[in-house]
């Protein structure tokens, strides 16, 4: 049975934590396949706001088995957090987490690491999360890393002992104030890496052929954005994975053929967090009443989001590098009371317009040329179905369909699981 995946479309932040809450009744298994807890899946249910770095978002389904693929990296500090707060919501994750035995594991020197690196850069600083990514990426790559595999092995301390002494003489060579207690780190570490042994380790790629064979219906979950991928994002102001749909492939062992629908992620207006060039971005008073009433800061390091307008040339180029066949618009709501509403079709790139999403989007080359719309006045939280929506963001929407060719199947009108309208178009059904 072939593999739906999930996916960002813009910088992260786009909401895919709720949609996979919300699609999760439709599967049997959701798996992770890349980043690490440098992500942050905000969900809200039952008036009540949880927010997942590495288990996957369907972890509140009792039916669904969540799977954390080869392509992820675990800190097991932050996963033990994350698993104690599950149990004080009373989550058998026990029965219901599985641990792919190629996953990557988070040192501690890897965030001191991480840390020493972007302090190094000054003002060049990338905006990393200090969660460590990168440098695990780097030892993954560079044939370093110490996976989850090892900690069953009888001398993994031996090698846990070998590149944490190399990572030291790293931070040494980097010359910055650092100061840290590296006992008393890798005394919780070891601890939670203790329970982490203790949870269902597997060979993924063999649970998820056996998986397709029984026609177990999969999907996988992206962290991040499409802009954020390492070899098609804003370098460098990106991650350390590939968070587009290939990235899935090799995340969790997936052949090319046997991804089915790709459902990509967007916000009605645009985001980004940390670093980097954001054509659209708002410096004025729109751009703050976004940012307030869409509570934009990131899940993860709490740190606000800069807000601008749709830039419809990024969101193309990432239904196109993805193969997206169908759209979910994100945060609808955050846009009524905008008497007018822009949207960016187009480029002025190095003295030609353009509708393609070029090498560099450093500001001093791009000006972004709008499009206007209508806005909408109408409180939208509370409407659940997709004719009552306000005529305005009803062409909104179809303006969008038109443009990037690709149906909106879902519209979320809030944070909240219930307030997710499936449009008439969609091929999914929420149930």
């Amino acid at each position: 049975m072939a593999v739906d995946l999930l996916l960002g479309l813009q910088w992260g932040d786009e909401g895919k934590g709720k949609i996979v809450d919300v699609l999760t009744s439709k599967y049997d298994i959701i798996a992770r396949f890349q980043g690490g807890p440098n992500a942050g899946h905000t969900l809200v249910f039952n008036g009540k706001k949880h927010v997942l770095h590495t288990i996957p978002s369907g972890i509140f389904h009792e039916k669904a088995i969540n799977l954390v693929g080869n392509g992820v990296v675990i800190d097991p500090v932050i996963f033990k957090k994350e698993l104690l707060g599950l149990e004080q919501h009373e989550i058998d994750y026990r029965k219901s987490l599985f641990i792919s035995r190629k996953a990557h594991i988070i040192l501690p020197t890897h965030r001191l690491l991480d840390a020493a690196s972007e302090a190094a850069k000054g003002k060049a600083k990338i905006g990393s999360t200090l969660k460590g990514i990168g440098p695990t990426y780097m030892d993954k790559t560079g044939r370093n890393g110490i996976r989850v595999g090892d900690l069953e092995m009888p001398d993994w301390k031996e090698k846990y002992r070998s590149l944490a002494d190399k990572h030291e003489a790293m931070i040494d060579f980097y010359n910055v104030d650092l100061s840290y207690d590296l006992k008393q780190l890798e005394a919780e570490f070891f601890e939670a890496v203790e329970l982490l042994k203790t949870l269902k380790i597997i060979d993924s790629e063999e649970f998820l052929f056996n998986a397709q064979k029984e026609g177990k219906s999969i999907l996988a979950e992206g962290a991040q954005g499409s802009l954020l991928d390492i070899d098609f994002g804003t370098y460098p102001y990106v991650t350390s994975s590939n968070t587009t749909a290939a990235g899935a492939c090799t995340g969790l062992g997936v052949a090319p053929n046997q991804i089915g629908d790709v459902i990509g992620i967007f916000k009605a207006y645009t985001t980004r967090v940390g670093s980097g060039p954001f054509p659209t971005e708002l410096f004025d008073e729109i751009g703050e009443t976004m940012g307030r009433v869409g509570h934009e800061f990131g899940a993860t390091t709490g740190r606000p989001r800069r807000c601008g307008w749709l830039d419809l040339v990024a969101l193309r180029y990432a239904c196109l590098i993805n193969g997206v066949t169908q759209l979910t618009m994100m945060k609808a709501d955050v846009l009524s009371g905008f008497e007018t509403i822009k949207v960016c079709t187009s480029y002025y790139y190095r003295g030609e317009e353009i509708t393609h999403f070029p090498y560099s989007l450093d500001e001093e080359y791009v000006t972004p040329i709008y499009k206007e719309l209508k806005g909408w006045k109408e409180d939208i939280t509370t409407i659940t179905k997709s004719d009552e929506l306000p005529t305005e963001l009803i062409n909104y929407i179809e303006y969008l369909e038109k443009e990037l060719q690709i149906p909106i199947s879902i519209v979320s009108v809030g944070p909240d699981r219930v307030q997710t309208i499936n449009r008439k178009n969609s091929a999914l059904s929420l149930g």
